[in-house]
């Protein structure tokens, strides 16, 4: 049996939302270069179109379409549109997503805050899901549902954003529920938690260096991820790599969810075990000396 090219995505029409920055911007590059026709939407019409000009200019098709993905009305366009235009929806990413409840401590958060992060994060992807996969159950082929968590959604973290950790609890748990109830009919539902990555979500917490301390102290790898390292995991799933996984949550996150938010042991430590231990056991192979 030959296994081909099972990245292949070339041909396969993609929806991609939250697209006019960050990982939905790399997102929409990264497919369309792999030959993807990819439908990139926002609510900023102009940077979708600088993405499409960009893409085109390297051979790759990007469409700009503008969708706020909190109104349903306007997801079920975008999906509908889509369709009418390319024929079907191979792979739907929800990826628009926000983190609007971050800075106050949750006791003064205000509700207005937490709502708009609610809304963007768990009914916004549920607007996507639902859209697409009623085109994918209906045409019988099938498709990919890729929604973007966090690892964030994994476990709590003290004053961070509460709003944005339950939705992203929330959409790991939709899709779990959704992949349960598609699966017989080719809908695979996946979702991808990433880990620290910089965007313009992120930008102006890793220019606070206490901040980013606090970040890398935590990283077994000991470092925030590239947007180049989502590639290859949205590439897997968005393909028949991945056609007999779906409810999986693939996460991206350097081992920060491995080592459950510990911090990385500080060299004072390593020293001590090191000098401790008899006969040189407790020195790690590979430290620079």
């Amino acid at each position: 049996m030959s296994t081909g090219n099972l990245l292949d995505v070339s041909g396969k029409t993609v929806i991609v939302t939250g697209a006019s920055s960050g990982i939905g911007e790399h997102f929409s590059e990264v497919l369309a270069g792999a030959g993807a026709t990819v439908v990139a939407s926002a609510r900023r019409e102009d940077r979708l179109q600088a993405l499409a000009e960009r893409v085109g200019a390297s051979g790759g098709s990007v469409v700009p379409k503008a969708c706020d993905v909190t109104d349903s009305a306007q997801v079920d366009d975008l999906v509908d549109s889509t369709v009418a235009e390319y024929g079907r929806v191979d792979v739907m990413i929800n990826n628009a997503g926000t983190a609007g409840d971050g800075g106050p401590t949750p006791e003064r958060l205000p509700h207005a805050l937490f709502e708009q992060t609610i809304n963007v994060n768990i009914l916004g992807t549920w607007y996507g899901c639902q859209a697409a996969a009623r085109h994918m159950l209906a045409d019988g082929k099938g498709g990919s549902i890729i929604n973007i968590s966090s690892v964030l959604g994994l476990g709590g973290q003290q004053n961070y954003p509460p709003a944005y950790m339950a939705s992203k609890a929330a959409v790991i748990n939709l899709t779990k529920a959704l992949a349960t109830s598609w699966g017989d009919r080719g809908v695979r539902v996946n979702a991808i938690a990433p880990g620290w990555f910089p965007s313009e979500m992120t930008d102006q917490y890793f220019a606070a260096p206490p901040f980013m301390a606090s970040i890398l102290a935590q990283q077994p790898m000991g470092r925030v991820g590239e947007l180049s390292e989502l590639a290859g995991p949205v590439l897997f799933l968005a393909s028949d790599a991945s056609s007999y996984m779906t409810g999986h949550t693939l996460t991206v996150d350097g081992g920060l969810s491995a080592s459950y938010g510990a911090a990385r042991m500080s060299e004072d430590v390593t020293e001590m075990f090191a000098a401790a231990v008899p006969d040189g056991l407790g020195t790690r192979i590979g430290d620079v000396t």
